[in-house]
């Protein structure tokens, strides 16, 4: 395979020295942590500016996911590490196929751990690994802070010719946009506190973005209902609590009613939540959530008892 054609190169802000920062080793530690803190407040807005190419991110998104496809992270290091933090925290908090969201790390699982020599300069690595799990349809979300890592630029390269919808999230405002991606997040948090450590305010973006991404997208496919976490399941006592509590907070209903509905809809919140408030028993709730595609205010609008304001 051909190496992916390079963005242009043009230095990323997270290598150049911080002029806020260059007497950072005189400081008191209590210094030190404020400048840290100072320079992390600059994040959200950073983040607040390119909301719009991340809101055609979340659309491509939800489309693969609501055709049967699968969303892939592909990242090295920091990035890496981020996004499969992101994939794994998904399945729990709103019960979603393990593989709708799938992380790819440069060096793989070891490199999770530890850093594997030149694993992110290999542009055919990145290739291969679509080629193993990437499908026509499916979303494909590189990340890098340079914006130019060449195992997620030939991941990107190779999911664009097969067919999939492609974004970037770039930690380098000043680089073009690669022509096998369709959408280009390119967040500019300045340099860092240490030049050059984009585990700092150049992660902390990424972590951001990915968090404001895969919520979205859930609750686009209808994992909540208002701002609850009606997908959830329990599969601990911790978790059992938490879901009597939602149910609770969404019907105003006792606890023993919410624990006794919960119960006879099998753990499944959807269900218990559509029962409480429409009436009706557990059977004909599941089939309401089930012909609504799991959308718990749809389903409640079809047997019109929806409250007009939740909690």
């Amino acid at each position: 395979m051909t190496v992916p054609r390079q963005i242009v190169h043009v230095d990323s802000p997270t290598e150049q020295r911080n002029p806020r920062t260059t007497d950072i080793d005189l400081m008191s530690t209590a210094g030190i942590l404020e400048t840290i803190n100072a320079e992390d407040r600059r994040v959200p807005e950073a983040v607040r500016k390119v909301l719009p190419q991340l809101a055609h991110a979340v659309d491509y998104a939800v489309e693969a996911l609501r055709n049967g496809r699968r969303v892939h992270y592909f990242g090295a290091g920091t990035s890496g590490r981020l996004a499969t933090l992101d994939a794994a925290e998904l399945v729990p908090t709103f019960n979603v196929p393990a593989d709708w969201f799938v992380a790819h790390h440069a060096g793989g699982e070891r490199a999770l751990r530890q850093a594997v020599e030149n694993a992110e300069d290999d542009a055919k690595s990145g290739a291969a690994e679509v080629s193993a799990s990437v499908e026509p349809g499916d979303f494909v979300l590189g990340l890098t802070a340079s914006g130019r890592t060449p195992f997620v630029l030939g991941a990107l390269q190779a999911a664009g010719r097969l067919g999939a919808r492609t974004a970037l999230v770039s930690g380098n405002p000043g680089a073009v946009r690669p022509p096998e991606v369709d959408v280009l997040i390119a967040v500019d948090t300045g340099p860092e506190v240490i030049a050059g450590s984009t585990r700092m305010k150049a992660g902390t973006a990424q972590k951001i973005i990915l968090t404001a991404f895969s919520t979205a997208t859930m609750i686009k496919m209808g994992r909540t209902f208002s701002n609850l976490m009606v997908s959830v399941r329990a599969t601990n006592a911790k978790l059992r609590g938490r879901t009597v509590r939602i149910l609770r907070e969404a019907t105003g209903m006792s606890e023993q009613a919410c624990a006794d509905a919960l119960l006879e809809a099998g753990g499944d919140l959807k269900v218990a939540l559509v029962r409480l408030l429409c009436g009706v028993d557990t059977a004909e709730a599941a089939d309401m959530v089930s012909s609504n595609d799991g959308y718990v205010r749809k389903a409640l609008g079809a047997c019109a008892c929806e409250p007009a304001e939740v909690g």
